[in-house]
Formats: structure tokens, sequence, C-alpha cells
């Protein structure tokens, strides 16, 4: 345990809430639920304090033991206990890596806590590891790695991963945020997670299975870091019909369909770069290793505009000046990918 930082004084001393008993064929009189209707569907009873099956079938899934997973809403959920876990208001501080996903920000800033930024290096938007490395001795509790990361698709590789693991043992929880690695070549570093407490992976439902609309990820850590964890997470937090749909979703045939979805992403984002490398309106395009391009435009603000007549939306981010004139593109069926690059096209014939 010494190679984890102390979680805030107050939360080891929590006391967690205790439910009333869930023991299924018997009369429950314990925790103020309505009696069945009729029709019951079981919904006047309380969700699972915390969801066993959907715990145990994420665990196969990401193929981690299942002692070592803690299902979230989301990977935002799992983001903002962490920093309620490990952060003291006013005085701790986190690391992120701009440009990357803004929620780190946005729950950083509603929780009090100030964030040191080590930004992505170059034109590659590399993981810079010795200003990552800095920011942690200033005593930075979080470190959030967004990889592949949001919005620029670029990766840490492993070796860079283990040296910032091995140097903030002790200091620092390294956060390893893999929403999108289902569409990398490099396969996940969830089981990690297992060998060092100082490193929490995150996963998710919402993009490669195409599940964003049950919030279901995951946080995988060392046994220590989930029953930490468990004792903020509220009880009865994922809701009955949620559960049941993942579990009835997750059968072979749909890991199947997510892998085909995955692997014509894949291909549609190499055709969609190949395309827009070609057009006279972009002047970039990087690699990417997620479900997104990242793409420099020559005027944004008119393909943003010639976009929206077309009913064609692309994100943009006006808030971020080393993203300026830079959008991403999700990459959609092919239909839809094709939409998008005859609607740019016609943008430089009109321009012409």
């Amino acid at each position: 345990m010494n190679d984890l930082p102390p979680p805030r004084s107050d939360i080891l001393n929590l006391k967690s809430y205790i439910a009333g008993a869930q023991i299924n064929d018997t009369i429950r009189l314990n925790a103020n639920e309505a009696p069945a209707a009729a029709g019951d569907t079981g919904l006047n009873r309380y969700p699972e304090v915390r969801p066993l099956a959907l715990r145990n079938r994420l665990a196969s899934l990401f193929d981690v033991p299942a002692e070592n997973l803690l299902v979230t809403r989301g990977t935002s959920e799992a983001i903002d206990i962490l920093m309620r876990t490990w952060c003291k208001a006013y005085r701790d501080t986190i690391v992120t890596t701009p440009p990357t996903f803004d929620m780190y920000r946005l729950y950083a800033n509603i929780q009090g806590i100030d964030i040191l930024e080590a930004p992505l290096l170059g034109d590659n938007f590399s993981f810079d590891v010795s200003a990552i490395l800095s920011a942690c001795g200033s005593g930075s509790k979080l470190v959030f790695l967004c990889s592949p990361n949001n919005p620029t698709g670029s990766q840490i590789s492993q070796s860079d991963l283990a040296k910032i693991i091995e140097a903030t043992k002790g200091r620092s929880i390294i956060v390893l945020d893999e929403a999108y690695i289902e569409f990398s070549e490099r396969g996940s570093f969830a089981k990690l997670a297992l060998q060092h407490n100082n490193l929490v992976v995150l996963r998710t439902l919402s993009k490669a299975h195409g599940l964003a609309g049950v919030r279901c990820g995951a946080a995988i850590a060392s046994e220590a870091v989930i029953n930490i964890l468990s004792k903020v997470l509220p009880p009865y937090s994922f809701p009955t019909p949620a559960i049941q749909t993942v579990l009835d979703i997750l059968s072979d045939k749909h890991l199947q369909e997510s892998a085909a979805i995955v692997a014509s992403v894949v291909s549609e984002r190499a055709r969609v770069s190949a395309h827009l490398e070609k057009l006279d309106c972009t002047t970039f395009c990087w690699p990417s290793e997620a479900n997104f391009i990242l793409v420099h435009f020559s005027n944004l603000k008119m393909i943003l505009s010639h976009l929206a007549e077309r009913k064609i939306l692309i994100r943009e981010f006006s808030d971020k000046p080393e993203l300026k004139n830079c959008a991403r593109i999700t990459i959609g069926l092919k239909e839809q990918n094709d939409a998008l690059i005859n609607a740019l096209e016609d943008f430089v014939e009109r321009a012409k």
C-alpha cells in the first residue's frame, strides 16, 4: 500500500451507508419500498446496492477479476468520485494534459481543485513525460491521461506510462481513461492496474459498444482502491432497467456486432482522412486511434456554417487556443461520412 497516496482522512474514516438487506424470497418490510402494484415489474424495489451480476459481466468483458472492478455511471462518475476521494478542496491539485477531455477540468472546478497542466507536445500531440512528472512533484494527487486522447486521437506508449507509474508511487494516482481503446490497434492496459496500486483504468460501454444512453462505465484498480471508492459511490446508483438492459445486450451476438462496427469505423477513419487531406479547405488531419479524427481547416467558421446548411454537425473548440480552426469529426456510417465528404467538396467548388 506504500505506493498508494492516502485518500482524504475523512474518507478513510467515513462510515459507509448500511442499506436494508436484499434477500430474495423474503417479505421485505425493511427498506420503505412501496408494495408491488398490479402488473408488478419489480421497480418498486431498490436496485442492488452494487450490481453484482453486471460487475461480473463487465469484469469478463474487460478480462479482469470482478473484485478489481467498480461499476459507475459512465466514466464521468468514476472521475468525480476519484476527485472527491483523493482531493481536498482548495488544497490538492490534479494534472491534466491539454488539449484533452474537458470533464476533468469541470469536476475539478466543482470540487475546488487546482489544475496543473502538462500540455501535449508539438504537432503530433505526444505526451510530455517530463512535464507530467514535474507537475506530480508539486504534490498532485491525481494525473489524468486520456489514451487514445480526446480530441487528438493520440495515445501514450506503454514505456512512458510505466515511467510515470513508477515515478509517482506513493504520491499520485494515475487515471488512465481508455474510453476509445477498442478503436486502437494497441490493447488495453487494464491488467496493469492489478499490479500497481497507483493506477486506475477507466472503461466504458458508450463508444465501441454503442450504449451511451445507458451510462455504464467501470473503474478498474487494485482491491484496495476499489474498496475505498466504493465507500464514496452512493448506494443504488445504477438503476434496475439499466442493469437489465446491459445484461440483455451484452450477448455473444452483440459482441460480434460491436467488433464488426469497430472494424468498420477503423476502415472508414482511414478512408475519410485520406479524402479530407486532399481537399483545399483542410490543412492537416491528425492520425487517430479513436473513433474520430481531428482536422485543421483553413476557415473553420465558414465550414461550420456550410455544414450546418447540410444538417451536418462537427465539434469545434473555440475555447481552446491550441485547437484554433480545428474540429473533431466522429466517424459515422459510410453514407454519413460520404455526406460529409460531399458537403466539403461542394464547399471547395463554391469557393473557386
